[in-house]
């Protein structure tokens, strides 16, 4: 997994002990998009944004080699690759949190998206399975802090029936205030 611990200077914030499958270091993307030493604007100081331009240069890096039928998801990968960086740049800069979630949301979407065309190219034959699953894993980091960042608990759960269990316990309560009356 990804482990980034961050420092903050005056000059620069540094993400250091990180490493990333991507095509680097969070510090190495961050230094190949330009922040590094001076001031950067408030979404470039977010992981999850340097993550997904990585995946971005990843996703270019494939889709290169995409040609004839694999076109229409190539160009769809692309632009869904893109939707993750571009509305966490945005939502970052809204103000008000309703925006903010949505736009983290939508990113959110994107990445997942991004998820199912891997699925289709691997069934078409147009990416490598192993690889597809490893990138699998940082799009699900990425979703995973975006619902962070959206401030909503999106979450998996089963239900209470599957364990003999109610939701709403009509039983007795012990310290209820109202057997006292």
């Amino acid at each position: 997994g990804l482990l980034s611990l961050l420092y903050f200077s005056k000059m620069a914030l540094l993400p250091i002990c990180c490493s990333n499958a991507v095509g680097g270091s969070l510090v190495e993307i961050g230094i190949a998009i330009g922040i590094g030493i001076e001031m950067v604007l408030g979404h470039e100081k977010l992981d999850v944004y340097r993550l997904s331009i990585g995946y971005v240069a990843w996703v270019y890096e494939k889709c290169a080699r995409l040609r004839g039928v694999h076109r229409s998801a190539r160009d769809q990968w692309l632009r869904a690759s893109q939707s993750i960086a571009l509305n966490i740049a945005e939502g970052n800069g809204k103000t008000a949190k309703a925006d903010r979630r949505r736009y983290f949301e939508i990113a959110r979407g994107s990445a997942l998206e991004c998820a199912a065309i891997q699925d289709v190219l691997v069934v078409g034959k147009g990416l490598d399975k192993a690889e597809s699953r490893q990138r699998k894993g940082e799009l699900d980091r990425i979703a995973a802090m975006l619902s962070r960042l959206g401030g909503r608990g999106y979450s998996v759960k089963e239900g209470f029936g599957e364990y003999g269990y109610t939701e709403f316990d009509p039983g007795p309560d012990p310290d209820s205030d109202f057997d006292k009356i």
